[in-house]
C-alpha cells in the first residue's frame, strides 16, 4: 500500500487531523504551512484531508484524480435516493426487499458504502463491515456530515439511524460468531485486482485498488456467510466474472455491467 498522510486545509481542521493521525498511526503534515506548500516531497504518495467538504482521499500528482470522499447528501446518492426505482431495483431483488420485508443485512465488504446506503433506503437494517483503515475512516466520515445534514431532512435522519459501522475483519467477526443465523441476508461485493488497465476504469478506481488491495480471502467469507445468514447470501460480481470459488448460485441477476448471484437458504417471509 503507498505512503499516506494526514493533514488539513485549515487550522481550523488541524483538531480532526490529528486525531485520525494518532488513531490511525500515521504521520500528519501540516500543508497550511508556507513553507511546505512549495515542497515537492511534503505530500508524496496519497494523502487523506480535512476540509470543509469532509474527509477525502487525495494523490500528490497533480491531475491525477480528484479527490476520493464519500458523500451521501448530493450527487449521485442523493439521485438515487429520490429517482433510484425504489424496490425495482436489482439490488432490492437480490436481497428480497418487499412491501412486506425489509431485511436486517449484514455487509462483510462495505468499502465506500454505496450499496448499504442504497439498502438503508429502502428500509434495510445495515451492519457495515470494513477492515481497511484508509477506506473506513472515509466512510465513516460520510456517515457522520450525512447524520449531521439529517439534522434539517427528517428522511436522511431515518436512513442514517439505520446504518451501523465497524472497523473489522469480516472473517474473524464471523468465525467469533456461533454457527447460527447473524442477519437475514449476508451480502458481499469483494475487491479483486484489475486484470488489466482499460480507459474505462476510472482514476479513481484504480488509485482505490491500489490503496485496499484485493480481498484474497473472499472464497473462504462466502463458506462462513452462508452458515450464518439467515435467509440469503448475496454476492455481487462483475458481470463477466466466474463464480465466487466456483459455487453456483441459486440463480443470478443479471445487469449490463454487473450481476448478483443469490444463494437462497430458506424462503423469506411474506
Amino acid at each position: 500500500m503507498p505512503t499516506i498522510k494526514i493533514t488539513y486545509s485549515d487550522p481550523s481542521y488541524q483538531p480532526n487531523a490529528e486525531a485520525l493521525a494518532g488513531k490511525l498511526g500515521l504521520p500528519l503534515v501540516d500543508i497550511t504551512d508556507s513553507g511546505l506548500k512549495t515542497s515537492q516531497n511534503a505530500l508524496a504518495g496519497y494523502y487523506l484531508e480535512y476540509a470543509i467538504d469532509g474527509l477525502c482521499l487525495k494523490s500528490a500528482v497533480r491531475n491525477e484524480h480528484g479527490p476520493i470522499r464519500c458523500d451521501f447528501t448530493s450527487g449521485a446518492s442523493s439521485h438515487r435516493r429520490k429517482y433510484g426505482g425504489g424496490n425495482g431495483q436489482a439490488i432490492a431483488k437480490a436481497v428480497g426487499i418487499s412491501g412486506k420485508f425489509a431485511p436486517q443485512v449484514l455487509d462483510l465488504t462495505a468499502g465506500m458504502g454505496g450499496d448499504g446506503f442504497v439498502l438503508a433506503t429502502l428500509g434495510c437494517q445495515i451492519l457495515l463491515l470494513e477492515r481497511n483503515s484508509i477506506v473506513h475512516s472515509l466512510l465513516d466520515d460520510g456517515l457522520r456530515r450525512a447524520s449531521l445534514a439529517g439534522q434539517a431532512d427528517t428522511e436522511l435522519a431515518a436512513i442514517t439511524s439505520r446504518i451501523s459501522l465497524l472497523n473489522t475483519d469480516a472473517g474473524s467477526y464471523l468465525q467469533a460468531l456461533p454457527a447460527e443465523p447473524c442477519a437475514d441476508i449476508i451480502y458481499l461485493d469483494p475487491m479483486f485486482p484489475e486484470r488489466k488497465k482499460s480507459a474505462k476504469v476510472k482514476k479513481e478506481m484504480q488509485a482505490f485498488h491500489g490503496i485496499v488491495g484485493a480481498d484474497e480471502d473472499a472464497s473462504e467469507l462466502l463458506q462462513l456467510a452462508l452458515a450464518r445468514a439467515r435467509y440469503r447470501v448475496v454476492v455481487k460480481r462483475s458481470s463477466s466474472a466466474g463464480y465466487l470459488a466456483d459455487t453456483t448460485p441459486s440463480y443470478s441477476l443479471e445487469g449490463k455491467s454487473t450481476r448478483f448471484d443469490v444463494f437462497a437458504l430458506q424462503k423469506l417471509p411474506g
